[in-house]
């Protein structure tokens, strides 16, 4: 009798699946990040929020991927699905941002120079508004192929937002 050894858990599809939906995320997050630093790109209150899903979802993916690894594919897939739940709050976020811009709604209070966030002396008032630099939620300081900032999150977040469930799903299926 042939005994056959389990297959290697690091090359299983979910383990490839959800590495490439890690390394997507991370670059996502390093490509937004140069764009502030090195671009000079301040971004925006909205953009800001559009950040939580990569900074929640990478310790997350590594994570699952551990426990690909350690045979908890079941759990793993948990992980994977709400991954994948993030990342498509994370789309309709980037969907609400992006008709900001185009000016189909408004945006929120905290995209401006408010009242509560100058200071109530005159003096301080004058300094403040001096140095101030207001970064707007309703205009898109970049464009590409007619996509701002806020609209290429959209597709980025539905596509790792794929990727996640597929892995989940490639997970569950090597599990039965």
């Amino acid at each position: 009798m042939l005994l056959r050894s389990p297959p290697d858990p690091l090359h299983t599809p979910a383990y490839r699946t959800g590495s490439l939906v890690l390394f997507a995320a991370v670059a996502v997050i390093l490509t937004a990040l140069a764009f502030e630093h090195i671009g000079g790109y301040s971004p925006c209150p909205l953009c800001l929020q559009q950040r939580y899903a990569y900074y929640a979802a990478i310790p997350l993916l590594f994570l699952a991927l551990v426990l690909v690894v350690a045979d908890r594919r079941a759990l793993a897939a948990v992980l994977f699905l709400a991954v994948a739940a993030g990342f498509l709050a994370n789309a309709g976020l980037g969907v609400f941002h992006a008709g900001v811009e185009w000016k189909f709604w408004a945006g929120p209070d905290t995209c401006a120079a408010t009242p509560q966030s100058l200071s109530t002396s005159a003096g301080d008032l004058l300094k403040r508004l001096e140095t101030a630099r207001v970064v707007r939620c309703d205009e898109a300081p970049w464009r590409f192929a007619g996509l701002s900032f806020a609209g290429w999150n959209v597709v980025t977040s539905l596509l790792l937002a794929l990727g996640a469930i597929a892995a989940a799903l490639e997970g569950l299926r090597r599990s039965s």
